[in-house]
């Protein structure tokens, strides 16, 4: 299996002498086992293989405390990719991503704009384990799964992928800033459109819909994100 898959990412067979030597083959069964073998790009033939890898992951500490690995829910090929930033206690309980009362808000959200969440969007998580007490998760465990997300974004091809809150936005496009300041604008990046929106905790934290409130500002992106959508199918 494992040379199967290194045929994927193996360097030009038609090299010269002297040129750079290629890259070992990864070992693939021992990606959810081994923390320090990396998850190359092209690893995955599809998404079912990658979650069979996921479930089984021992890659960080989070595997010792978690119940469920959560790795995703929707559709394969959606137009919109959903990222959160880890699990909480009913995701972990169940299994997938976003089914609390966080989960319900976004559902809403998303059905306000004619989003289905079982055709039009898929929804991950930066980090697929629950960090214990729903901490933010750590520098080493945002690594060590950051290259399941990779090939999920890779496997699903979205047309948009919308960032929820600040850790995703970090893990995946390396920028800093606080949501407040850059949500709603577009980004780019490895060719594809993002969005930074607010975490639906956050929006449940703050349930005003006055105007220029987090619930008010996200009904503008979220229209947005439709219009940009309908444009592109186009």
């Amino acid at each position: 299996m494992a040379d199967e898959q290194f045929s994927l990412f193996s360097a030009d067979s038609g090299a010269t002498d002297g040129a750079a030597a290629a890259p070992r083959p990864v070992d693939f069964d021992a990606i959810p086992t081994d923390g320090a073998v990396p998850i190359p790009p092209g690893i995955y033939p599809d998404l079912e293989t990658l979650g069979t890898h996921c479930r089984g992951c021992l890659r960080c500490d989070l595997a010792a405390t978690r119940t469920h690995v959560v790795v995703s829910r929707g559709s394969p090929t959606a137009p919109v990719l959903i990222i959160g930033e880890g699990p909480g206690q009913q995701e972990d309980e169940q299994g997938l991503p976003f089914v609390g009362k966080s989960g319900q808000l976004l559902e809403k959200i998303l059905e306000s704009v004619r989003f289905n969440t079982e055709t039009d969007v898929y929804i991950c998580n930066i980090v697929k384990c629950r960090p214990p007490e729903n901490r933010v998760p750590t520098t080493a465990e945002v690594a060590a799964c950051k290259g399941y997300l990779l090939e999920q974004i890779r496997l699903v091809d979205p047309k948009i992928i919308l960032l929820t809150g600040a850790t995703a936005l970090k893990a995946l496009l390396g920028v800093k800033s606080g949501i407040s300041k850059v949500r709603g604008q577009w980004m780019e990046w490895e060719g594809r459109l993002c969005m930074p929106i607010f975490h639906p905790a956050y929006l449940l934290r703050n349930p005003s819909r006055d105007k220029g409130s987090p619930k008010w500002l996200m009904w503008q992106d979220i229209q947005a994100v439709r219009a940009k959508v309908d444009e592109l199918r186009q």
